[in-house]
């Protein structure tokens, strides 16, 4: 809904199972500390903390309903300057930074004796030296993020790994990536085999000359 329409008519609810962590402060829901709610006015899923809000909604004749802050502040017509406080590193939605990147797409990851899952990673032009992996396309926080200046890479995947994967480690972390081909498997390769050694593909030359 648009702010203007706040309050004014009801929201579509996203599903309990849609998301994983509170779509406001970001904490990871489980069951004992965090249980899901929904804000009245947005339909977003929140955690009891960004829930902790009453406001008079007009499509329910007026009536106090539990909302979010940001709605909250909305509806009552007020402005929160905390939210102009400099976004953390992994807060940099996943659409912001796959519009404008060196390269994005989904890869198998592997950590440690952990399973293989799927990530959506993203090296961003802006940040061409660090990788950000996602859950999903339209994460809005990163789950991790990996500078990978001074990293070796191992693009020979032993028997036992999935076919097309590389390795990144440093001292004692090791990160397993594979991808769905050969091609795509290389691309990555490209980019990553730059920003081990400091470098982007666009400033490659001037590095030379200097």
């Amino acid at each position: 809904l648009q702010n203007a329409e706040l309050g004014k008519r009801a929201p579509r609810w996203i599903r309990d199972n849609e998301v994983t962590m509170c779509m406001k402060c970001k904490e990871p829901f489980n069951a004992l500390t965090r249980r899901r709610h929904h804000c009245r006015a947005c339909g977003h899923v929140v955690c009891w903390k960004c829930s902790d809000y009453k406001a008079h909604l007009e499509y329910d004749g007026n009536k106090l309903n539990k909302v979010c802050k940001d709605c909250y502040h909305v509806i009552i017509g007020c402005t929160d300057s905390e939210e102009k406080k400099k976004k953390g590193i992994l807060e940099i939605e996943s659409a912001e930074v796959s519009g404008n990147s060196v390269i994005c797409s989904f890869l198998q990851y592997m950590e440690k004796s952990k399973p293989w899952q799927k990530a959506w990673c993203v090296i961003p032009k802006q940040e061409a030296l660090v990788l950000y992996m996602y859950g999903a396309p339209q994460d809005v926080k990163a789950l991790a993020t990996i500078p990978l200046l001074g990293y070796t890479v191992d693009d020979t995947p032993k028997s036992a790994d999935l076919p097309h994967s590389f390795k990144l480690t440093q001292s004692k972390s090791v990160h397993s990536f594979a991808a769905d081909n050969e091609e795509l498997k290389q691309k990555w390769l490209k980019v990553i085999h730059l920003a081990v050694k400091g470098e982007t593909p666009e400033c490659q030359n001037e590095l030379q000359v200097n």
